[in-house]
């Protein structure tokens, strides 16, 4: 008997989190492992709609979810609104069959609505992060990973981070060399590099006619120099302390953190729209060395500026 994948439809499922499930384990690749492959079942309300593109017809309601050895609840269409209860149950009940539970994206709203996320990290889109952490205060919601494996329960970040998450399934089922063929016919990686921290914006930098917004825009200029906290204090015309204090309540951040946290957003700058050697970046954003640079910016990025590059690069060379 086959391992039976169900994913788990809601009404106005988003197609895109839908498709990489399918994708993964709808389509047999028998012909790879010399043996079964997952059996997948669509499973859902009647006439449920895919976006606002489809209507599916599938023969399979959440009552075979129950009965699945592995769940995976794609995105909710509107996190606004309460997971539908007869789900929520469907997902508990096999949970307590022993079933794998995975979700993509805002999915974690059904998982958390379902108890199975609670004292537990859990990942979703970076965006909606905030709310499941608001709604649902009992599960600690992380906003980095692209997904997160508890064994049992599994969460992962919004959009093509389902389908990281899928391909990461088929490495512990299948090993590594399986899993990469499947990537390669799906022309993705097999395992991206970093976090979700690379994919969000920067957050604009706050402004207000007053000596902290000056002295924050004077640093901008001379991020290439080797500031200090005492230099920005003298900047600002005040003490040290005072500095730390306007900084942590404006930024969330000590001066120091905020300054490498802008170099770092300088060097992203600078990797996406330059071709400019990374020693040459490190001294332009004042790291001074590459091997700071990558340091810092593994820190605050979870991947080097290398692979950022690669990824996020709209220079011509």
């Amino acid at each position: 008997m086959s391992h039976v994948v169900a994913l788990a439809l809601s009404e106005g499922v988003p197609i895109f989190e839908l498709a990489a499930p399918c994708a993964v384990f709808g389509t047999d690749r028998s012909d790879l492992t010399g043996s079964d492959w997952y059996t997948l079942k669509v499973c859902g309300p009647r006439q449920a709609h895919v976006d606002q593109w489809f209507i599916a017809a599938t023969p399979h309601t959440y009552d075979d979810l129950i009965t699945a050895d592995t769940v995976i609840v794609p995105a909710c269409h509107d996190t606004v609104l309460t997971p539908p209860p007869d789900l929520v149950h469907a997902i508990k009940s096999a949970a307590r069959n022993g079933a794998r539970i995975a979700s993509v994206c805002t999915g974690a709203f059904v998982l958390a609505a379902a108890g199975l996320l609670d004292g537990r990290r859990a990942a979703t889109h970076w965006l909606h992060a905030p709310t499941l952490a608001m709604r649902y205060p009992q599960v600690i919601v992380d906003s980095d990973p692209l997904y997160i494996d508890h064994g049992d329960v599994l969460t992962s970040a919004g959009k093509s981070a389902g389908t990281d998450l899928c391909l990461h399934i088929v490495r512990k089922d299948y090993g590594a060399h399986i899993a990469n063929q499947i990537a390669r016919r799906l022309v993705a990686p097999p395992h991206r590099e970093g976090h979700q921290r690379q994919y969000v914006d920067p957050a604009p930098i706050p402004t207000s006619n007053d000596a902290f917004s000056d002295t924050m825009s004077w640093a901008l200029t001379h991020l290439d120099e080797p500031l200090t906290v005492e230099q920005l204090a003298r900047q600002a015309s005040v003490s040290v302390r005072t500095l730390h204090r306007h900084f942590v309540g404006r930024t969330g951040a000590k001066p120091l953190e905020w300054l490498n946290a802008q170099r770092v957003r300088r060097a992203q700058q600078l990797l996406e729209t330059t071709d400019i050697p990374v020693e040459r970046i490190a001294a332009a954003c004042g790291f001074g060395t590459a091997a700071a640079l990558r340091r810092h910016f593994r820190d605050s990025m979870g991947t080097t500026p290398d692979a950022y590059r690669r990824t996020f690069s709209t220079a011509t060379p």
